[in-house]
Order: C-alpha cells, then structure tokens, then sequence
C-alpha cells in the first residue's frame, strides 16, 4: 500500500504555506505581575518549576513589556503546573508583586506550517484576519523568527471552523462557500430558494460563491442538513423535520459553528427580530427582509448596527424598503461619498399604490384591496398597509439610515382610514370597508375632478417626518408611477433641484426574493 514519503529536503511547489495543523486538549498558563518588569531570571524560574514536574512547555509567548508571560502546556497536566509555579514563586505572590497563576482551559493550538515565510508579508494578517471575520477568537499567538509556523491559541470549540477558514484562505481556489440559515418559506422565501437553486451554476463560475443552505424553517418545523438541503425537494423536506421555535434555531447555528455563515430572515415575526443581537455576536451575518429590527427603538437599531462593525459581520436590509429596489444602498453610497440628505419625497407602498392605480369606483374600494392581497402585494395583515404603519416603519429607516435618531411617535400619520376598519379581524375589516365605500368613492373623484390622481406619500424634511395621502398634480415626479412600483426622491447637497429618483417594482415575491438574494451575495462577498 501507498505511504506517506518523508524526506530531508522540501519539495519547492511555489507555495508558502503547506499546511495547517492542530493540537487539542491544551490549557495556557498566565503568570503576570508588576514585580516581573526588569527582574532576571523569571522565565527561568517559571520552566524550572514545570521541568522538575516533566511538564513539556508546548507554546510560548511574552510581552515585550515583560508584564506577563504564556505557556501552553498538556490539559493533564495543569493541577501539577498551578502547584509547582504557585509554590516556586510564593514569595511574591504573598507580596503582591505577582499574581497567582491563571489558567485558562478548554483550548486547542492552530498552526499555518509554511517555508520561507518571513520573506513574504502579510501571511500573518491574512490568517489572523480570516479567523477575525467568522469570530474565531486568539486568546496567544507564538511565531518563530523562522517563519515557518504562525501558532494561535483558540477555543476548542472554534478549531473545526478554524481549520476549514483557513484551508479555504490559503488552499481553495475554486470557490468560496457560505452557509446559508432561511427563516421563513412562504410566498417570498420559496421564491428565494427557487433563485438560489436556479443560480447555483452562475455563482460558483463567476462569482466564486458556492452557497450552501444548511437550515431552513417555517412557522411550524425547522430542518437541518450540513451537507446542504436539497433545493427541489425541500418542501417535503421541512415536513420530516422537528417544531420550530426560534430559541433552537439560534441555538443550531451557534452549536454548529459553522464558518462564513448568514442567516436570512424571510419573516415579519417580531421575535425572530430581536434574536439579531446574539447571532451577531457570533460573528453570523444577517439579511432581513422583516422590517421590524430597524423600526424597533432607535437604541436597539443602534445596538445592531454596532455589534455588526464590533464582530467584523454584515447586517443588510436593502428589501426593508422598496423591495428589490437599490433604495437603502444607493443611500449609503451617497453618505459614503460625503453627500448630506436634506429632504426625501416618497411612494413606499406597492400594496397602496396598486389599490389607487386599480380603483376608479367601478369595483370597491375592498375588492380592489382584496385584489392586492390575492397577488401578494399586501403584508400578512392588509392593515399595516393601509393603516400607513409600514410606510411608517420604511421613512423611518430611510431616516435613520441618513443620520437622525427617529423614533415611531416622531411621525406624523394622516391616516385616510375610517377607524372602525382597522378594529377586530382581518374579515372585520373587509366589511368596514364595503361598509364605508361611500368615503373611498368621495376620495378618488375629488382628485379625479382636479385632474389629479390619489398616492399615499412620506416624507423626510429638515429632521420631520410624515405619511398621509396626497392628490398629486400631473406635473409632479410622483404622479406617473404605475402598478405596484415605488418611487423614491433624494433631495441632497448636490442633487438640489433634480433629486435622484430610484424607481420600479416595490412589492411581488419575486422581486423581493431577489433583493434578499442580492443582500446574501454581498454578506458573502
């Protein structure tokens, strides 16, 4: 049978790192004090008292301040080193000038193994930088003037992760791969499932990205599959697997620690929302199409935004507003190139705007709504559209998004709702609004004898913020918008009288699917 040949001479490949290994089961000895600065003859004493125990020293590292010092030692050994190091500097450690020893278990050695390294820079900002970005820890780090190995200290939990962040950094040249979690699988979430299976071919040939989808879920089961579940027949799939409950969910992709890993919520379930914080702290990318995270208080918007710089993940929310449209992101790269939003003027509302392109009296006002619900424009509940609540929720992020500290109550909503449509059930409402069809019909023909047409707008000014419903002239940038399209404006220091408009389709599952898609592939990326 074939072995593994080892020879005296290494084989020159072109390539400056051959390997990667490990070393589990290690515990790091900390000894630090005051009283070590300047003093000779500390270290020695430290390995003099782990030799007379036969303790091997596996990694060492130092500070040039001579403040502390490290030893990675055998777990097995650690009772027997905290004896012998405590005792062989007793002394100062009942004068206070050195701490008693720490020890800090449960750890393992990764090692990047390599020829020649010290001639090529950046090795070690490439490693380091790799475990950085899927929130691998280093708790030491020792590297040889040699450069032939670059040892980190990690936790034991991380060093599967570890190791394959590091293969793909430094081996994989085929593609990159990410693992994807997708909470919610109904009308916007199939249809996301359905583009990534059909663009799997596409991303790994041009774009390097193989995404893997490791767990997916619905209001009733969650499945799991670390090899990828299978995009055709996951429907049946989900049926086989176990209750959902969120707390398991987030508990899975914490315990599966798996690298590059984005979790995308296809949801408007307020729960899910506020599960972000834990995951990023993970160092888990999120994609939320569910709005609720960046309309809650401005302080735990805040919170996410910070903890995602803090743990080196991505938290995008593009479908937030406008659905697939470059809304939020054609905002950022205004910020980003020093421009200042002055005034925002907007149509953020597909559900609306189909229902007063669609309705002239000839049907209902309830019909046409009904209409909307039947082709997917609406929200689960119709009366976050209609009640303005969602065009609320979208300026408010396109607020806070430009740099003010806006909360809900800020907003001004003049509602066009008869209160008693937005009481009881969704069928209850349906029948206020065949009730009151008088006051929809008043509606439209006022602005249709003016020549005007009805559109439910918000609006961004000097710091306020408000949604109502306008009749707006034909001359107005907002009046030719048709379907189910949005249209935003952006009044800005260098688009003063001709703000940049980002217009198009603002509602569907498809185009939705496909804005979270696109938030997937940057999280990737």
């Amino acid at each position: 049978d074939e072995g593994t040949l080892i020879e005296n001479v290494s084989i020159r490949n072109g390539k400056n790192i051959r390997g990667i290994s490990s070393v589990n089961e290690i515990v790091l000895l900390s000894l630090e004090g005051s009283g070590m600065i300047g003093i000779p003859g500390f270290s020695k004493r430290l390995f003099e008292a782990l030799a007379q125990e036969k303790i091997n020293v596996i990694l060492i590292t130092q500070g040039s301040s001579e403040h502390s010092i490290c030893v990675g030692i055998d777990q097995r050994n650690a009772d027997v080193a905290k004896q012998s190091i405590d005792s062989a500097f007793s002394h100062e450690i009942e004068t206070g000038k050195v701490e008693p020893l720490v020890i800090e278990g449960n750890l393992s050695i990764i090692a990047l193994v390599g020829d020649n390294m010290k001639n090529h820079p950046g090795i070690s900002g490439k490693m380091f930088g790799a475990l950085g970005r899927n929130g691998v820890n280093v708790r030491a780090i020792a590297q040889g003037s040699s450069e032939r190995n670059i040892s980190a200290v990690i936790s034991r939990n991380d060093v599967k992760k570890a190791i394959n962040v590091l293969h793909e950094e430094f081996f994989e040249t085929t593609y990159k791969q990410l693992h994807l979690f997708v909470v919610g699988v109904g009308n916007v979430g199939s249809k996301l499932l359905a583009q990534l299976q059909q663009q799997q071919a596409y991303l790994q040939e041009h774009l390097r990205l193989q995404i893997k989808v490791v767990g997916i879920a619905n209001s009733r089961k969650m499945y799991f599959n670390d090899e990828g579940v299978d995009l055709l027949t996951w429907k049946d799939k989900i049926q086989q697997g176990e209750p959902m409950y969120i707390e398991r969910f987030v508990e899975n992709i914490q315990t599966k620690n798996l690298r590059n890993t984005v979790f995308a919520d296809v949801t408007a379930n307020e729960q899910i929302a506020h599960s972000y914080d834990g995951l990023l702290q993970r160092s888990v990318s999120i994609v939320a199409c569910n709005k609720i995270a960046c309309s809650s208080p401005y302080q735990y918007y805040k919170k996410l935004k910070d903890l995602a710089k803090e743990y080196n993940a991505q938290f995008l929310f593009e479908t937030n507003v406008g659905a697939g449209l470059p809304v939020i992101g054609s905002l950022n790269d205004l910020l980003r190139s020093g421009d200042q939003v002055n005034r925002i003027e907007a149509v953020l509302s597909g559900t609306l705007n189909f229902v007063f392109n669609h309705y002239n009296g000839t049907k209902s006002f309830a019909e046409v709504v009904k209409q909307a619900q039947n082709e997917g424009y609406t929200e689960p509940d119709p009366r976050l559209d209609l009640s303005g609540t969602d065009v609320m929720r979208k300026i408010m992020i396109l607020a806070r998004e430009s740099g003010e500290k806006l909360e809900m109550e800020d907003i001004t909503n003049h509602s066009f709702m008869p209160p008693s449509c937005m009481k009881g059930s969704v069928e209850d409402f349906y029948k206020e609004m065949a009730n009151h069809e008088e006051h929809f019909l008043t509606l439209y023909k006022e602005a249709a004898k003016a020549g005007n047409k009805l559109k439910f707008v918000a609006s961004y000014d000097s710091g306020k913020a408000s949604v109502g419903l306008q009749q707006i002239q034909p001359q107005h940038d907002l009046y030719h918008l048709y379907g189910k399209d949005n249209v935003v404006l952006f009044y800005t220091n260098r688009y003063v009288d001709q703000p940049l408009v980002v217009k198009g389709a603002g509602a569907g599952a498809e185009v939705t699917a496909s804005g979270v898609f696109a938030d997937i592939i940057r999280a990737g990326r």
